[in-house]
């Protein structure tokens, strides 16, 4: 680095040495949990859930490079660039780097870092991811079908999982006293809301059709999604624009369906057909 190098400068030559290097981009996203002067231990515990989802999106492929022979996602890099390069820069400027936050989403990440806890990170990460989400738009236009779905499925996972710990009643009505604990990004249990892997093969892209990737879903990702998120969806979305102070988040949603680079045309998707069980569920945790 030269001198006068600000943070942001600094965030932006980070990402860009390990942006075709998969594996490069979970050392630096690890790296980011020791701190600027390598010893942080409350906040290492938060590695956890970052890298159980990077690790999910190695297993798929889709943070492959151009050139690979399988390449990766455009979509799915520039979401994780946003993420890598925002917690880079809230690295720098907790160090000695000078600059201030390039955005909001640097500034809940340098919260993260003063005042680590479960509630912070899942604003700062959901900050990140959302803001990732808006300005790519057209990227998630250009994938398939399936994969346009399960990225909405993949956003209102990670924001019922903030809701968990930050609006408890919300998330889980009359069984609250469990949600931060079920939510808390240092426990296992947050990898649930990160990965797919129980309904999609570890594989990208995804070519067959949405409904066969439905009918493949294994009981727990269905009670989860139709029993729990679905019926919460549209106040997930408007607390979440709330917390994350993003009102364009808005606008992935219509009446209760998710329309991130999805049509309402197409909103049966979100309406599954009523089973006894997921009856049942709607009727202990009504929204």
């Amino acid at each position: 680095m030269g001198p006068g190098t600000t943070a942001g400068a600094w965030a932006e030559q980070q990402v860009a040495a390990v942006r075709d290097d998969p594996s490069g981009r979970l050392a630096l996203m690890q790296r980011c949990y020791y701190g600027p002067f390598g010893r942080a231990p409350r906040h290492l515990p938060y590695r956890r859930a970052a890298t159980s989802a990077m690790r999910w999106e190695l297993r798929r492929g889709v943070l492959q490079p151009p050139f690979s022979d399988r390449p990766g996602s455009p979509w799915w890099r520039a979401v994780n660039d946003r993420v890598l390069r925002d917690g880079c820069e809230a690295v720098a400027l907790s160090g000695d780097l000078s600059g201030v936050a390039s955005s909001q989403t640097v500034g809940f990440w340098l919260s993260f870092a003063q005042y680590p806890t479960a509630r912070a990170w899942w604003r700062a990460h959901n900050g990140s991811i959302v803001a990732a989400y808006l300005e790519h738009r057209e990227l998630a236009e250009a994938e398939t079908a399936a994969e346009r779905f399960f990225m909405n499925v993949v956003l209102c996972r990670v924001l019922y999982a903030h809701a968990l710990v930050a609006a408890p009643r919300m998330a889980l009505g009359w069984l609250r006293p469990l949600a931060p604990l079920l939510g808390d990004p240092r426990l296992g249990m947050t990898g649930i809301f990160f990965q797919l892997s129980r309904v999609l093969p570890d594989e990208y892209p995804l070519r067959d059709d949405v409904r066969f990737y439905l009918r493949a879903e294994l009981g727990f990702g269905r009670l989860l999604d139709y029993g729990v998120i679905v019926p919460r969806l549209q106040q997930i979305y408007e607390w979440s624009a709330h917390e994350l102070a993003e009102p364009g988040l808005l606008d992935c949603i219509e009446d209760g369906a998710l329309t991130y680079a999805w049509s309402l045309n197409d909103r049966d998707v979100w309406q599954p057909r009523q089973s006894r069980l997921l009856q049942l569920i709607h009727r202990l945790l009504p929204p």
